[in-house]
């Protein structure tokens, strides 16, 4: 395939890049500098891009976003957040539906913080959208994406939950406390974490790539949620450590504010049914299994 992606130099896109270029496919890069050989430029900000260079591609896969987790929540920021989602994603969106010769599929990235912060509740892609500003981000960027509606473009939404790797995100962070033998649940321990390694993320991707009849939106996260203090445990047992420090409530708060409760506090027990509907298998499907490829 022919395929466009923003957001490559990513975490998610980084990966994504590497895995569709080992199978074959051609990737051309959408970046906001000077674009080199095979690369398109964009800028969301002023709503510029290189249309022209888009006609004929397979798919476009958007990826592109501000880091939620970059620095503490400040009005500007939250802002920030919001705005490259939107102005990304409509830019692409319109883009498309003016294209002569449009991709065949649109991935659009998203996240389960659409749901909120909802306990113990079983949520699947038909379960209603949550409150918060997460939630309020997610269902605006979705929104753009929705934009795109016109045939013969199939429209993917995808939305992630905590991606799980060494090479970065909230694992990459958690690994050397834990190893110190630092690590703790967070607050009660009891809020649900709906987690899901890289390389199934990649893999979920492509499978959606591939599948004319994956439409709509996705949960991108692993079969088996577990709590935060069910993660807590199977990590320290994992890296033969203790972890006796629990992460009281009120210094999450005075460390990183409104932050702590929609990242770290909040609970969506959130479940891939679409996706294994439609016969995708996870190649890690419980978390044991998944830390322990990740840290041999």
């Amino acid at each position: 395939m022919k395929v466009a992606i923003t957001g490559a130099s990513g975490l998610v896109g980084r990966a994504l890049t590497a895995s569709l270029e080992r199978r074959g496919d051609s990737v051309s890069r959408l970046v906001r500098h000077a674009p080199k050989p095979g690369e398109i430029q964009w800028d969301p900000e002023t709503q510029q891009i290189e249309a022209a260079k888009l006609e004929g591609f397979d798919a476009i896969i958007h990826l592109a976003g501000e880091n939620i987790a970059g620095r503490r929540w400040s009005d500007s920021f939250k802002r920030e957040i919001l705005e490259s989602r939107v102005k990304g994603t409509k830019l692409v969106a319109d883009t498309i539906t003016k294209l002569t010769a449009p991709p065949r599929v649109f991935i659009s990235a998203s996240a389960i913080g659409i749901y909120g912060n909802r306990g113990d509740a079983v949520l699947t892609e038909d379960s209603r959208g949550g409150e918060g500003f997460l939630a309020d981000v997610c269902r605006a960027w979705e929104a753009c994406a929705d934009r795109m509606v016109q045939a013969p473009t199939r429209l993917a939404k995808v939305r992630f939950g905590m991606i799980l790797s060494r090479k970065g995100g909230s694992l990459a962070k958690m690994l050397l406390p834990f190893r110190l033998g630092l690590g703790g649940k967070i607050g009660s321990g009891h809020q649900f974490m709906s987690w899901v390694t890289l390389e199934d993320v990649v893999r979920a991707i492509e499978f959606i790539l591939d599948h004319e009849d994956a439409s709509g939106a996705f949960n991108v996260t692993a079969p088996v949620p577990v709590t935060n203090q069910e993660f807590t445990r199977m990590l320290g047992t994992v890296l033969h450590r203790p972890t006796f420090f629990p992460v009281p409530i009120f210094l999450l708060h005075l460390a990183l504010g409104e932050m702590a409760d929609e990242l770290l506090l909040s609970s969506a027990r959130v479940l891939p049914e679409r996706l294994e509907k439609l016969g995708f298998q996870f190649a890690d499907p419980q978390l044991e299994g998944a830390l322990r490829s990740l840290l041999k």
